[in-house]
C-alpha cells in the first residue's frame, strides 16, 4: 500500500484524537486559561509603566504588583498542570494505537506478513510509535498553545492600537510562508527516513539472531558491507531532514527580529511625535511582539517535528488499512464432531497469482490414518499444511473434512481441532508451565506435568532451578534446541487435538530421546488423523499413508511395502538415504 499524503495522515489522526473527549476538553479550557493570564500580563505592566508619572504612584503600582503576582502565580500551576493533562491523553492515544495495531497484525493473513520485514514491523510497533508520542506532545505543549496566543494577542493589540497591529500582521505571511516551505521539504525526507530506519532494524536483527552462521560462512564483510549501505542511506536522510527542520527556527527568529525592531522604532516615533501612543503602550505592544512571534518559533519546531510524527503515524495507518483475513466460515468445528477424514478434490494453489504451485491435487485421506508427506525441498510439503491450516485459502478446488469444506467452518474453531509441532520451535518470555499451558491457559499444573512427563520432557524440567516455575527471561535460548523442542511438543499433549501435523518435529532431538518421543507419539496419535513432514525416511515406515510430492503434485501413495515394491521416487530417495549413513 502507498503512503498517503501528510493530510490526510493528519485528518485521520485529529479523529483519533478528537475521539478521547473529556481529556481534549479539559486540555483545551486549560489551555486557554494559560493563554488568557500571559495575555493580560503585559497589560498590567504597561499600566504600570504609565502609573509612574500619575499621582498615588506608589499606591497603583503596588495594586499592579499584586495583581501581576498573582497571575504569575495561576499562570504557573496551569503550565505545570497542563502538561500533566497532554501527556494523558497522547499516551492514552499511543497505548490504543499499539494495541490497535497488535490486533491487526494478529488478524493480517500471512500472505502479508511473509512479505514484510520482522525488524520493519518491529520498528513501526515500538519506535515510530514513540517517535509519534513525541511530536503529538510537541503539538499539545506548543502548538496549540502557540496558535491560541498568535490568535488573543491579535484582537488585545486590535483594540490597543489598530496602526501597529496591523504593521505586525504585514510582516507575519513571510514567516509563515518560510515555515511551511521548510516543512513540506522536511516531510518527505522524515518518511525516507522512518523506512529506512526500519531497514537497518531489520538487518540489525537479522545479524544478531544469524551471527553464528554468519562467522560460520566468513558472511562477516558482506554483513557490513550491508549495513554500512543501509546505515548510510539513513543516515543521509537524517541528516537532510535535520537539516530542513533545523533551518526553520532561525529563519523565523529572523523574521520576528524585523518585526520587533519595526514596531520599537515606529512606537518610539509615535511617542516622540505627541501622538495618542504612551511609553506604557509601547512597552505593552513590545511584550506582545515577543510573546506573538515566540509562538511562531514554536510552531515552525513543532512543525518539523509533526512531519516527522507523520510519517510514523502514516507507516503505522497502513498496517490497520490492510485487509484483515476474511471470514467464510459460520460453523463451529466442536471435537466430537471430529472424525478426521480429509479429502483434496482437485485443489489449485499458488502464493503468487498465476504460478500455481499445487496444480490439479486430489487424494482422500481415513480417518484416523498416519500420513507421511514427503519429497525434496520445495515440492509443496509445507504448502500442504498450510492449506491444512488454512493460512492459505485455495485457488481452486475443495478441501474437505468429514465430507464438508474447511471454509465453512470458523478458522478458530478449525485451527483448535489441530496440534502442530515445527521444526523451528518458539518460547515466551514466562515460566516453563506458562509455556506448556501456553494453547490452554487454564490448564492445572498436574495438567501441564502429566504433558510434560508424554513428551519426555518432565525429567529436565526437574533439573532447572526452580522446576516447573523456572523463568525463560530469554525465551528459552538459554535451554538447548531439543529441550525447547520438548516443550512445543508438551504443549500438544495438553490439549490433545483431533488432528495432528508433526513438520519435522523429532529433527532436533537426539535418537535415544527421538525413540521415547515416536512412542509418546504413537500413543497420542492412536485414533487421531495425522500429518507427518519427515526428511528421515526412517521415521515414517509404519505410516499408513506414503504421500510423495514433486513440484506440488504428489506422485506416488502407498504405504512403505507398496511404494518400495514400485521402484519409483519414493524408493530412489530411501536408497539414496541409507546410502549416506553407511
Amino acid at each position: 500500500m502507498k503512503a498517503r499524503n501528510n493530510k490526510s495522515t493528519l485528518r485521520r489522526l485529529s479523529r483519533d484524537i478528537l475521539s478521547q473527549r473529556s481529556l481534549l476538553v479539559i486540555a483545551t479550557v486549560g489551555t486557554i486559561i494559560q493563554v488568557a493570564l500571559t495575555v493580560y500580563l503585559p497589560i498590567l505592566i504597561g499600566d504600570a509603566v504609565d502609573a509612574v508619572l500619575k499621582k498615588n504612584a506608589v499606591l497603583l503600582i503596588s495594586r499592579l504588583i499584586w495583581q501581576m503576582l498573582a497571575v504569575i502565580v495561576a499562570n504557573s500551576a496551569i503550565q505545570w498542570l497542563n502538561p500533566l493533562i497532554y501527556n494523558r491523553l497522547i499516551y492514552s492515544y499511543s497505548e490504543s494505537l499499539r494495541e490497535r495495531v497488535m490486533m491487526k497484525i494478529h488478524a493480517l493473513p500471512l500472505s502479508y506478513l511473509d512479505h514484510q520485514g520482522t525488524g520493519d514491523m518491529v520498528s513501526r510497533v515500538t519506535t515510530d510509535s514513540d517517535q509519534l508520542n513525541n511530536g503529538l506532545l510537541m503539538v499539545f505543549n506548543q502548538f496549540f498553545v502557540g496558535l491560541l496566543t498568535i490568535f488573543v494577542i491579535i484582537i488585545t493589540m486590535a483594540r490597543l492600537d489598530w496602526f501597529m497591529m496591523l504593521l505586525v500582521l504585514v510582516m507575519t505571511p513571510l514567516s509563515v510562508l518560510v515555515a511551511r516551505f521548510i516543512a513540506r521539504k522536511s516531510y518527505q525526507l522524515y518518511r525516507h527516513q522512518t523506512k529506512w530506519r526500519g531497514m537497518q532494524t531489520q538487518l540489525i536483527e537479522e545479524s544478531l539472531t544469524q551471527e553464528a552462521l554468519v562467522q560460520s560462512l566468513n558472511a562477516q564483510s558482506q554483513m557490513v558491507r550491508n549495513f554500512r549501505e543501509v546505515n548510510g542511506k539513513y543516515a543521509a536522510y537524517s541528516r537532510g531532514a535535520i537539516f530542513y527542520s533545523s533551518a526553520v527556527n532561525p529563519a523565523t527568529r529572523f523574521v520576528n527580529s524585523l518585526i520587533y525592531a519595526l514596531i520599537a522604532g515606529v512606537g518610539a516615533y509615535r511617542i516622540m511625535s505627541g501622538g495618542a501612543f504612551t511609553v506604557g503602550q509601547l512597552t505593552t505592544f513590545l511584550n506582545y511582539v515577543t510573546q506573538y512571534t515566540k509562538p511562531f518559533n514554536d510552531i515552525s519546531s513543532v512543525l518539523s517535528e509533526l512531519q516527522s510524527a507523520l510519517a510514523c503515524a502514516d507507516r503505522l495507518y497502513m498496517i490497520l488499512d490492510e485487509n484483515e483475513i476474511p471470514e467464510t466460515g459460520h460453523l463451529v468445528l466442536k471435537e466430537e464432531d471430529v472424525q478426521g477424514q480429509f479429502q483434496f478434490d482437485h485443489i489449485q494453489f499458488g502464493y503468487i497469482p498465476n504460478k500455481p504451485l499445487i496444480k490439479d491435487l486430489s487424494i482422500d485421506i481415513p480417518a484416523a490414518s498416519t500420513v507421511a508427506i514427503v519429497g525434496p525441498t520445495g515440492a509443496g510439503k509445507s504448502t500442504l499444511i498450510n492449506l491444512l491450516m488454512r493460512f492459505y485459502d485455495l485457488d481452486k478446488g475443495q478441501l474437505r473434512l468429514d465430507g464438508r469444506s474447511i471454509t465453512d467452518y470458523t478458522r478458530e474453531s478449525l485451527r483448535k481441532q489441530i496440534g502442530m509441532v515445527l521444526q523451528e520451535t518458539w518460547l515466551e518470555v514466562g515460566t516453563i508451565h506458562d509455556n506448556i499451558a501456553y494453547g490452554n491457559p487454564k490448564a492445572s499444573r498436574e495438567e501441564v506435568i502429566a504433558a510434560a512427563k508424554a513428551a519426555n520432557a518432565d525429567f529436565f524440567i526437574n533439573q532447572l532451578p526452580q522446576g516447573y516455575d523456572t523463568y525463560l527471561s530469554d525465551a528459552g535460548q538459554s535451554l538447548s534446541q531439543g529441550q525447547r523442542q520438548l516443550l512445543t511438543i508438551a504443549r500438544i499433549f495438553v490439549n490433545l487435538p483431533k488432528i495432528l501435523i508433526l513438520d519435522e518435529a523429532t529433527s532436533s532431538i537426539d535418537t535415544r530421546t527421538e525413540l521415547l518421543i515416536q512412542e509418546a507419539f504413537a500413543k497420542l496419535m492412536k485414533g487421531r488423523t495425522s500429518f507427518i513432514i519427515a526428511h528421515r525416511l526412517s521415521t515414517i515406515e509404519n505410516a499408513d499413508l506414503i504421500l510423495v510430492m514433486n513440484n506440488g503434485d504428489i506422485v506416488e501413495n502407498g504405504t512403505h511395502h507398496q511404494l518400495m515394491q514400485a521402484k519409483g521416487m519414493y524408493y530412489q530417495m530411501q536408497t539414496a538415504q541409507k546410502t549416506q549413513i553407511s
